[in-house]
């Protein structure tokens, strides 16, 4: 497979950035061009960027078994939100940055063959994208994900307090905001809505474990389909890793183009 980086400065965030994009080698193309190919949108957490998952998981292996193509964009501590500051987050990843991949490599995937993933901040980003725009992806997972947001309504004195403040607002009003998880899911089931295929996993020492349970337990109660799994597990890429193969082997089956 091939890893490239591109440093670009979207209008959406103007100011230069890395973005990650694994595509199949020439020899491995075997005629199936890349509009044509199965692609996943793999979000980063708060303290990394796009590189992380190719530095810590096995998800270039996997890209080569599955003939993938995995992009991972770089956005920094921004909750994959559109700041206060005009630095528009959200818009870029869901809609500045598909319409780049489409005009510098032809990638342009029909919903069945579009995915997005992500871990902690990136899970939050991977659900906001896929209830937000449920009509672009087949499925999303969230990885011991920021599915709840009174995760954020912390200690005055914790440190990140204004952090957060910066991205989100006032802190304690924001249940049932445009920002909150369950008021996505809310708004999806109210409306009926055609969503993705939603998977959750997180692991049982996780610090999110009690609002991923949050999550599900209101899943449940509105009986909006999920996929949830939960085991022993920490915080960390061991969890991830494994989890993001099991997503995989699930939405796309057998490596029917591991030859490709």
């Amino acid at each position: 497979m091939a890893l490239i980086r591109l440093d670009h400065t979207p209008e959406t965030v103007k100011v230069c950035q890395p973005l990650y994009v694994i595509l199949p080698d020439p020899g491995r193309i075997g005629g199936i061009p890349l509009s044509d190919r199965k692609v996943l949108y793999l979000l980063h957490g708060l303290s990394d960027d796009g590189s992380a998952w190719q530095r810590y998981t096995s998800i270039e292996t996997l890209a080569y078994d599955y003939g993938l193509v995995v992009v991972m964009p770089s956005v920094g501590r921004s909750f994959y939100t559109d700041l206060p500051n005009g630095q528009q987050y959200f818009t870029y990843l869901t809609q500045e940055l598909p319409q780049y991949l489409k005009d510098v490599f032809g990638l342009d995937p029909k919903r069945e063959d579009t995915f997005i993933a992500g871990n902690s901040m990136g899970g939050y980003g991977a659900f906001k994208a896929a209830f937000h725009h449920p009509e672009r992806f087949a499925a999303a997972l969230s990885l011991s994900g920021v599915l709840a947001i009174d995760i954020l309504k912390i200690d005055p004195d914790d440190e990140r307090k204004n952090e957060f403040r910066l991205i989100f607002g006032d802190l304690t009003q924001l249940s049932g905001t445009s920002h909150d998880p369950l008021f996505w899911l809310n708004n999806a089931a109210e409306q009926s809505a055609d969503l993705p295929r939603l998977f959750v996993a997180c692991g049982k020492q996780d610090d999110l474990y009690p609002v991923n349970q949050m999550f599900k337990a209101a899943c449940d109660q509105l009986s909006v389909p999920l996929d949830y799994y939960e085991e022993d597990g920490q915080h960390d890429w061991h969890f991830w890793d494994k989890h993001i193969k099991r997503f995989l082997k699930i939405v796309l089956g057998a490596n029917t183009q591991a030859g490709s």
